[in-house]
């Protein structure tokens, strides 16, 4: 066996990933087609072998049904912070005068885990009239395209909060 699969666990890595992957691919494609599930199945196992392995650089999260549960909540929350964000930039592109007051926003974050402050980043910056611009230990500053409060505790209630709920449970 290869000296970067020296454990069961990284076996047992190799295999979930192997067997997600390829379903996700089967997924994609919509067809069970011999060709397509061979191509599949070698991408995947290509993908997994790379992503697999001891590397103390990687992030690792150890999955449970709680969080995987935290996970598909989180991308439904997600999914309608993004929603609503959406029409709060609709109203404001169409009303006949430009009613923002855009700026820079410290706010904190409770989170620990340098993944789980990297999904809170991309999650500002995917949500209409956020975008997160650096990170300084556990503060971020955000460019809000219409900042209502320059508390920093009440930024944090209204930007990071909701998003923290999820994640503190997913990264710990």
């Amino acid at each position: 066996m290869s000296s970067r699969l020296s454990s069961q666990k990284d076996v047992g890595s190799l295999l979930a990933n192997w067997l997600g992957l390829l379903a996700l691919w089967i997924i994609f494609v919509g067809t069970f087609d011999t060709q397509e599930v061979i191509a599949g199945a070698v991408v995947a196992a290509l993908v997994s072998f790379m992503a697999t392995g001891p590397n103390p650089a990687r992030w690792q999260v150890v999955l449970s049904p709680r969080r995987l549960f935290t996970l598909l909540a989180y991308l439904g929350y997600l999914a309608v912070a993004i929603f609503r964000a959406n029409l709060q930039m609709a109203a404001i592109v169409l009303s006949p005068e430009l009613a923002i007051r855009p700026g820079i926003v410290r706010v904190r974050t409770r989170l620990k885990s340098p993944l789980g402050r990297l999904v809170l980043a991309n999650s500002i910056t995917l949500t209409p009239g956020t975008l997160s611009v650096d990170v300084e230990g556990d503060e971020f500053f955000i460019h809000w395209i219409n900042v209502d409060s320059e508390d920093a505790d009440d930024a944090t209630r209204r930007i990071v909060s909701g998003f923290e709920h999820y994640l503190e449970i997913i990264f710990g």
